[in-house]
């Protein structure tokens, strides 16, 4: 999902399950950082103590991402938690969508929810739930079940306008990233990439950009559907190319958007926080407000216009109790915060920082994920 999602709608869900402004504030910027949080840096401060970035994203075609431990640290926890469903570990690695994982990440992660950095994993949580609606049947490891037949997308009822925006957005992908295909070649699976550097650089110039964008991530996650998963308004369907051609079924994404929204209001019903600066109400329920959340989802548009879609619903009074704007997103500033601290000489001075608290909590879900609740399903990944 894109930000219109991991901010906006979360933001929108939050509030609608009654909480106040400046909570949904902190968990919507918490959701969307996990997506904008991908630097790697180590502040050593002059007083003995050191603060460790702990990042959760790189941009789907970094380099990085073809490094399997930083998959594993990164994509896994954040972004495709396994699902746990099939035979084979590589299998059992394919995010499914509301997995009963994901369902016993909630758990935990709510009963946090009163720790400092609480309000901060709980928009850590609210992302990796939210992806498992548009990411299921990708996995966030480079493997074979992320194989896609490039010749096989179906897109249908897009409009030509945002058909044509989307194949800008694909022409500039490969524009962008064509020119690294010379450093790949050290992807495992040889056979795979068995090409000379001459004709791996043609083969990403001359193919469609589907397969550039596989080489690019290493077949990681959804990379070769490019972001067609994150579309809510699009309707697609393609066929993988492992274990055997098979069709992906049709991909509904504003009904699965649709379900992914209730499901985050209800998780939001759940968490008893108090309104920092006044302004929790009872929020609205669900049915009340599903038609407008339904029609903000099919809105075909750019990100900023679907974001534009939401921040209209909310002032118009569709969405919360009273009508009123959707307050900004502040993932600017929590970076911003970072550096007074590079020019701290008081290591105490990072404790109330959001973006501290942001580290803490990144930091706490993925040894949950990784050490505690994947082993106790049997899927040992770091």
């Amino acid at each position: 999902m894109q930000k219109d999602m991991h901010y906006y709608g979360t933001y929108a869900m939050a509030r609608a399950a009654g909480l106040a402004p400046k909570v949904c504030q902190t968990i919507a910027t918490a959701a969307e950082f996990v997506d904008d949080n991908g630097d790697r840096e180590t502040i050593e401060f002059p007083d003995g103590g050191r603060l460790d970035f702990v990042p959760t994203a790189h941009h789907a075609a970094d380099i990085k991402n073809i490094d399997r431990h930083d998959q594993r640290l990164i994509w896994v926890p954040f972004h495709f938690i396994p699902g746990n469903q099939g035979r084979t570990m590589s299998e059992r690695f394919l995010c499914r969508k509301d997995s009963g994982i994901a369902r016993e990440m909630i758990d935990h992660n709510l009963s946090l929810a009163d720790k400092p950095f609480g309000l901060h994993l709980v928009g850590i949580t609210a992302h990796v739930y939210a992806d498992t609606f548009s990411h299921y049947g990708f996995s966030g490891v480079s493997s074979r079940w992320n194989r896609i037949d490039s010749s096989s997308f179906d897109l249908v009822d897009v409009d030509p306008e945002i058909l044509d925006y989307i194949r800008k957005k694909e022409s500039r992908f490969r524009e962008k990233y064509g020119e690294e295909a010379g450093e790949l070649l050290n992807i495992r699976n040889p056979e795979r990439w068995n090409v000379g550097l001459s004709s791996a650089i043609s083969r990403l110039r001359d193919r469609f950009v589907s397969d550039a964008a596989e080489i690019l991530s290493g077949a990681l996650g959804h990379g070769a559907a490019l972001t067609y998963p994150d579309r809510p308004y699009l309707r697609w369907r393609f066929d993988y190319e492992y274990p055997r051609r098979r069709s992906s079924g049709p991909r509904d994404n504003p009904a699965t958007f649709l379900e992914g929204c209730e499901k985050l209001h209800n998780m939001f019903r759940q968490l008893g926080v108090p309104g920092e600066g006044g302004g929790q109400d009872e929020g609205r329920p669900f049915q009340d407000i599903r038609a407008s959340v339904a029609r903000i989802l099919a809105t075909q548009a750019s990100r900023e216009g679907r974001e534009k879609a939401w921040k209209d619903a909310a002032r118009a009074g569709e969405l919360f109790v009273a009508a009123e704007a959707i307050l900004p997103y502040q993932g600017a500033q929590w970076k911003r915060g970072l550096d007074g601290l590079r020019r701290a000489t008081d290591s105490r001075k990072a404790l109330d920082k959001p973006i501290f608290r942001f580290f803490q909590a990144a930091a706490a879900h993925r040894t949950f994920i990784l050490r505690d609740l994947l082993p106790r399903h049997g899927l040992v990944v770091d």
